[in-house]
């Protein structure tokens, strides 16, 4: 029996992005400009809280050996430096990550995935926008330090007021010089190949042949190298760095398992979207059986992550590694405890029971729901990994869901367009046959 070519099989397909749904896309800003400006002004008029955050602070630094903490912002602003931060580490990782697992099926020579490559180019959209952001938040932060205690004025000076010795012992890297080469470098090798690999792809749907698609692999696989080297020291400067007096070794993979299993949970939850709306008809059972087996297996890698992570710091008991487990299990009245429980469970225990089976894979109402339970609950992760050290007992949620819907907006506006400048299916891919009769 004669099998389909590509022509035969596919034609192009183009993603038409609607009046409707822009319009959606810019309700979810308003609401959440709605909820920020909600949160800001309970923030704000809580004045209280500052003075008591401050004492909290004071008390903190102390136990930890170091100078007695700055006032800096007020509480409602200072929650919202951090709240953009937090938020755009989370999508910028997300986005990332799209192109992570499209270098790893080049290199793999996996045939499966054709058919949703232009969802993980897309992912890619937020890539650069979000490394700028990086940059401009930082440079926001810096005017009261409150994102990063090490960029105090005289922490590292010995005979200064705000002398730290811990924190002068790691001057050689965190100095705001060498940190904002890093990040430029970070994110300068994250969008020139996002961009490189995407436009392999599109000189592909114009020359066929093999070329490009052997070029891809090569790029590929150079990305991934840097991709596990800056992936890592991302996640110290970004995050660790917030608990400048703390450290674990397997911080950078902890960030890496999270961002890599939303990744994922974004371009299900994409494809499920367009192939509901229409598009992607080519897209089977077996497409999402195999995203699906992707999204089982790393939410449990990352319990993995975090459970060894977690033992080894309860098992030694060291003080300088455990005040990070103590400030979210009872510290600070216990505003955290629930957090840290619930992100177990969302992010482990429920993808782990409904995804157990081979049926709940192949459905897209139980992929579907699976995917934002993954996503709320890693952006919670992300929440808990930087929250309790920089806002200690200050903390909230209703700025937080505002900047979180804000960048969720413009997310997918700059994913949408992205979809819709070139076919929705690679027609000239070597390997298209094998993802349109892909089964499982």
């Amino acid at each position: 029996m004669a099998t389909l070519t590509h022509h035969d099989a596919v034609t192009a397909e183009y993603l038409e992005v609607s009046s409707g749904t822009r319009k959606k896309f810019i309700w979810i800003i308003i609401a959440g400009v709605l909820v920020l400006a909600a949160g800001l002004l309970i923030a704000a008029f809580n004045i209280g809280g500052h003075h008591e955050a401050a004492g909290a602070a004071h008390g903190a630094a102390a136990a930890h050996g170091g100078a007695a903490e700055h006032h800096g912002s007020p509480i409602w602003l200072k929650r919202l430096i951090m709240s953009l931060w937090h938020s755009n580490v989370f999508f910028l990782g997300v986005s990332v990550v799209g192109t992570v697992f499209l270098a790893i099926q080049s290199v793999a020579y996996a045939g499966w995935s054709v058919l949703l490559r232009r969802v993980m180019e897309a992912l890619g959209a937020f890539v650069l926008p979000g490394g700028i952001l990086v940059l401009l938040i930082f440079g926001l932060g810096m005017i009261n330090h409150d994102i990063f205690h090490w960029t105090m004025p005289g922490i590292m000076v010995e005979g200064d007021a705000n002398y730290d010795a811990i924190v002068a012992g790691k001057s050689g890297f965190l100095n705001v010089p060498f940190y904002l080469i890093r990040t430029i470098v970070y994110v300068g090798i994250w969008a020139f190949f996002t961009h490189k690999l995407r436009q392999l792809s599109l000189t592909e749907d114009l020359n066929g042949g093999t070329e490009y698609f052997h070029r891809h692999i090569n790029v590929s696989a150079l990305f991934l190298v840097l991709f596990a080297v800056t992936s890592s020291m991302s996640a110290w400067d970004w995050i660790m760095s917030v608990d400048v007096h703390w450290f674990s070794t397997m911080f950078g993979w902890y960030v890496f398992a999270s961002w890599w299993v939303s990744g994922i949970a974004a371009i299900t939850l994409c494809t499920i979207l367009l192939k509901q709306a229409g598009y992607l008809r080519w897209v089977q059972a077996s497409h999402l059986h195999d995203l699906g087996k992707f999204m089982f297996g790393f939410s449990i890698f990352w319990t993995y992550v975090w459970f060894s992570q977690f033992m080894l710091i309860w098992y030694a008991n060291l003080p300088e590694e455990a005040i990070y487990f103590n400030q979210r299990l009872g510290g600070f009245g216990g505003q955290y405890t629930w957090l840290f429980f619930f992100n177990l469970v969302i992010n482990f225990v429920f993808p782990f029971l409904v995804l157990m089976t081979r049926d709940a894979k192949r459905q897209m109402i139980m992929m579907k729901i699976v995917s934002i339970a993954i996503l709320i609950g890693h952006w919670s992760d992300f929440y808990l990994m930087l929250m309790p050290s920089t806002m200690q007992e200050n903390n909230g949620y209703l700025i937080e869901i505002g900047v979180a819907l804000v960048f969720l907006g413009a997310f997918l506006i700059l994913m949408t367009k992205r979809l819709a400048q070139a076919p929705l299916v690679p027609l000239n891919h070597p390997f298209l046959d094998e993802s349109l009769h892909h089964t499982t």
